[in-house]
């Protein structure tokens, strides 16, 4: 089974002042993958923080989630400090969202999410709001599964011919 950590960036979480509607969500929707979380996380907006967080849950779990800190506000450094873990990025997983989130608001281009891989972890930067993470979950959850084995090199090639049923042919 996957395992999963999920790591919430918010000031106001970090010091218990907002509950973590968004952690909790992508806790239930990990268990559709199907996935088990094994560490979870609220650290401030602070760079350091962050990094320091992902390098010990990265050692712990094959996917890491973060969720908040990834729009423009001056404290927004979330896809900085994944940046600086990151070993490879994979921008696919951040466009696609942006797209996903474009259907409900032309708000979600100021999105900086990224998302890459760290040893034997795919980290995906999530977005902060409830509703935002439930939309791109869905986007990106047939692709997680296949994901973790290509890093972990137990999966094979990512291009498959489906025949008919693939689409646009």
């Amino acid at each position: 089974m996957i395992s999963v950590g999920i790591l919430t960036v918010s000031d106001k979480g970090a010091r218990g002042e907002r509950l973590d509607a968004s952690g909790d969500l992508l806790a239930e929707l990990a268990a559709g993958i199907p996935a088990e979380v094994k560490a979870r996380q609220v650290v401030a907006d602070e760079k350091d923080e962050i990094v320091g967080a992902l390098r010990d849950m990265a050692q712990k779990v094959n996917i890491i989630f973060t969720t908040g800190g990834t729009g423009i506000a001056a404290r927004d450094v979330t896809p900085e400090a994944t940046k600086e873990v990151l070993e490879k990025e994979l921008p696919g997983f951040g466009e696609l969202m942006r797209v996903k989130g474009y259907e409900s608001t032309p708000r979600s281009i100021l999105s900086r999410a990224v998302a890459g891989v760290f040893g034997e972890t795919l980290i995906v930067n999530m977005p902060g709001s409830p509703a935002a993470v439930r939309e791109c979950f869905e986007v990106i959850a047939p692709s997680l599964s296949h994901a973790v084995e290509i890093i972990q090199g137990v999966g094979g090639e990512c291009g498959r011919d489906d025949g008919p049923q693939r689409k646009g042919g």
